[in-house]
């Protein structure tokens, strides 16, 4: 019954933010890490961001550091992802994602994670 929906996607140019967001739901979230992967045409899929449930510990893409933010609002079973500074190579899907078990560090791998949302595109013009 897990599901995750993200939105918040589009049409941006270089230089210029948006913000990502996943609702989840189907049942409790406490103490799982959850995360931000993008699949970009023609490449596989990969780590962009990660969040521990009390959201004191994250972990980010060497490529988006610095420009990217991940979040939650646990109150209302939400993980953001601020973006600024768009690149048109961060053009991709984006897809959220809840681990499989709970734990402390957010894990940078697809393979620990359990439950993915349908993706959000996300379009950066040059």
């Amino acid at each position: 019954q897990v599901r995750l929906v993200e939105s918040g996607g589009g049409l941006v140019q270089a230089g210029e933010s948006l913000r990502l967001s996943c609702v989840a739901s189907g049942r409790t979230f406490a103490g799982y890490p959850m995360g931000w992967f993008r699949q970009a045409p023609g490449k596989e899929r990969e780590f962009v961001a990660a969040v521990s449930w009390g959201g004191s510990n994250t972990a980010y893409a060497d490529s988006v550091k610095g420009r990217f933010t991940i979040s939650r609002d646990n109150a209302k079973n939400t993980v953001y992802l601020q973006m600024n500074s768009l690149k048109p190579e961060d053009t991709a899907v984006y897809y959220c994602a809840v681990t499989r078990t709970a734990g402390l560090l957010p894990p940078r791998y697809q393979y620990e994670y359990a439950n993915w949302g349908q993706g959000t595109q996300v379009t950066v013009s040059s």
